[in-house]
């Protein structure tokens, strides 16, 4: 069975994209799935919190956009038993140049995807694939779009939440009905809640009337043990499995998977 997709994309920056693909991916790993993250974001910030340094990165996101590499060649596992990891490098800032020109500009990923079946994680098929895209609306997130069976939105709660969520959703609906048709949104996750602020209360409601069941369940709050894992090399949930964020995760992926059922059922 070919492994669900889930694309976590936002153009704001900050929002928690990374610390989620990070965490939930550990989630998942923890209640049994197998799963892939690919980092589209030529930050690199989802490879350097899970530990892989920059000097053993050398096949990476880039080489699969550019046909160069495999997935199966191109994933490296990490410490987090049952996740592997395609890692990204400062090359991807050079591929909007590269490939703009190209027909097939906006389908690399997903014809790289069609070549998975030769990655195994302990011996087994993948089961989740998060692909961690840069803070724009660029042809990485386009091509992350494309290949994706679903979106997966962290919106922080802050003042301005909403007005770009809108464009995200503009986008989607655009990618949806030019080159995706299967496209869907898995969920909006709230993150860096913080329950003395009024203001997060507020934007969390706010999110929640206009969303409705669209948004999860599960809130991620503002948590020191979040921000410092990834100095560690970390996910939260090896790094302090105790703390709010760790926990908040743990249920955010039972969440995903429910959800993920209901959509393969409708």
């Amino acid at each position: 069975m070919a492994p669900r997709i889930l694309t976590l994309a936002n153009q704001k920056g900050g929002v928690g994209k990374t610390t989620t693909a990070i965490n939930l991916a550990t989630a998942l790993a923890a209640i049994g799935e197998r799963v892939l993250i690919v980092d589209l974001d030529p930050q690199g910030n989802a490879s350097t919190g899970l530990g892989i340094s920059r000097t053993d990165r050398d096949v990476s996101s880039y080489d699969l956009l550019m046909g160069d590499a495999k997935v199966a060649s191109a994933a490296v596992m990490t410490s987090v038993p049952n996740v592997a990891i395609v890692a990204s490098t400062l090359d991807l800032l050079g591929v909007e140049l590269t490939i703009a020109q190209q027909a097939d500009r906006a389908f690399r990923l997903r014809d790289a995807f069609r070549a998975m079946n030769d990655l195994t994680i302990n011996g087994q098929a993948v089961s989740y694939v998060l692909i961690d895209c840069p803070p724009s609306l660029n042809l990485l997130t386009i091509n992350a779009l494309v290949a994706a069976d679903a979106v997966l939105v962290p919106l922080q709660c802050e003042f301005f939440a909403l007005e770009g969520l809108s464009q995200l959703l503009q986008t989607i609906e655009q990618i949806r009905s030019t080159l995706n048709p299967r496209l869907s949104i898995q969920g909006v996750v709230m993150t860096m809640f913080d329950r003395r602020n009024n203001l997060s209360e507020q934007v969390l409601a706010d999110v929640r009337s206009e969303m409705g069941t669209l948004v999860y369940d599960t809130v991620i709050p503002r948590n020191v043990r979040l921000s410092e894992a990834p100095s560690y090399g970390k996910p939260a949930l090896l790094y302090d499995l105790k703390c709010a964020g760790s926990q908040a995760y743990l249920r955010l992926a039972t969440e995903v998977i429910r959800r993920e059922r209901q959509l393969m059922a409708a």
